[in-house]
């Protein structure tokens, strides 16, 4: 008889929107308990999550669910990499860009099913200046979309929008050398977002074709846009289509560096920071292992589908694209008659 496999669910009871007090009941109902044995823990401050993942490993336990948003994930799964322990997901934050990317189910009955099958799988993670990220990183108006994104007191993809295309129009681009592989170019950006998977969370796709099997980060570089073009910007990036804008150059790395000329803020998978003028970033390859959906696997993916029919999170697809265009349609608008007066 195959002995069971030890789980420590990690529940933030603070972060995204979803009240979870009935999690512990919703675990002992779904979980599977002829293949796990399990305990749950809660987080009661800042950094409690990675203490307790790391005691975890420590403790030789197979698997340690994070139960909460992009930031929670990330908090779980720094201490787990390079170790035996795998990163299971329930998703419960505002974005959830990791859970999206890997068709992780929203719902957290639906997610719990996952776990039960329990494939594991050697995923890629990333690192800039020493900070580990499992979705994306980034600098120049990522960065700073992060810090008024964490700020909001609204979550969800029209305030991400009208953030974007707000706050986008007033930016000043920055001049960065990026080096790799290949030598060293300059660009002036809005931003350069380095990608590990494909989304932000809430289906903005700022690397549609990212893959977390690869070895390899897709590199995003935002040349600075018009009020004219900042509307397409926007509904391409939901559309799963912004590798296709004119104003996006994107390219495929193990490792860069970037130099810039002044001090300013990054970010790791939304968490912002300020760090100096030189930054390092590179994948660690197959470094974390992560229960993954069998039955709908990141190689299976069609790299164009629009707004990916997969994520419950949105009832109506051609709705949620409805309120896009005419949240886009009102902003450019408005910027219009900015320049006109």
């Amino acid at each position: 008889m195959t002995s069971k496999k030890s789980i420590v669910f990690i529940v933030n009871p603070h972060s995204g929107t979803n009240n979870k007090q009935s999690m512990p009941e919703l675990i002992e109902a779904a979980l599977d308990k002829e293949k796990f044995d399990y305990r749950v823990e809660k987080t009661l401050y800042a950094g409690h999550a990675s203490e307790i993942a790391k005691a975890s490993v420590d403790e030789g336990v197979d698997i340690v669910i994070a139960v909460g948003g992009d930031g929670t994930i990330n908090e779980v799964a720094r201490s787990l990499v390079h170790s035996e322990t795998a990163l299971g997901i329930i998703p419960c934050g505002s974005g959830n860009g990791l859970a999206r990317h890997l068709c992780i189910p929203l719902d957290a009955k639906k997610a719990i099913a996952i776990i039960n099958k329990c494939n594991i799988e050697a995923l890629d993670y990333g690192v800039i200046n020493d900070f580990p990220f499992f979705c994306t990183c980034g600098m120049g108006f990522d960065a700073f979309i992060s810090q008024k994104f964490s700020t909001s007191s609204k979550r969800g993809p029209i305030t991400y929008i009208e953030n974007v295309l707000k706050e986008g129009l007033r930016y000043k681009p920055e001049t960065y050398e990026v080096t790799d592989e290949t030598g060293a170019t300059r660009y002036k950006a809005f931003l350069i977002a380095c990608a590990n998977a494909s989304q932000y969370g809430n289906n903005a796709y700022i690397a549609p074709k990212a893959t977390m099997k690869d070895g390899l980060m897709d590199v995003i570089i935002m040349e600075p846009f018009t009020a004219f073009d900042a509307p397409q910007i926007s509904i391409d990036m939901f559309n799963k289509r912004l590798d296709h804008n004119s104003k996006i150059k994107t390219f495929k790395a193990k490792r860069i560096h970037i130099k810039r000329s002044h001090s300013g803020a990054i970010h790791y998978d939304g968490d912002p920071i300020v760090t100096g003028c030189e930054i390092d970033v590179h994948i660690e390859e197959k470094g974390i292992k992560v229960i993954t959906n069998i039955d709908d696997p990141e190689d299976n993916r069609q790299p164009n589908i629009m707004l990916n029919a997969f994520s419950s999170f949105f009832s109506n697809v051609n709705n949620m694209r409805v309120d896009i265009e005419k949240q886009a349609h009102k902003i450019f608008v408005q910027a219009k008659k900015i320049t006109e007066n």
